[in-house]
């Protein structure tokens, strides 16, 4: 399992969400990561899930 972070902000830069999770590998990141914010009605801010080694998974602005 490797450990990816996801992140929420609000446009004037305040972080709304700040969470690392747990997955096997980015394919099941990137859907996890939706899954946390689509939970948490964050998928309309700004938003970047990053694998351990830096690759951007989601992002959307």
């Amino acid at each position: 399992m490797k450990t990816y972070k996801l992140t929420a902000f609000e446009a004037n830069g305040e972080k709304l969400l700040d969470e690392a999770f747990q997955a096997e590998n980015d394919d099941a990141a990137k859907k996890q990561g939706e899954k946390l914010l689509s939970e948490k009605n964050l998928l309309e801010k700004t938003h970047r899930c990053v694998s351990p080694s830096g690759k951007l998974l989601l992002f959307h602005s």
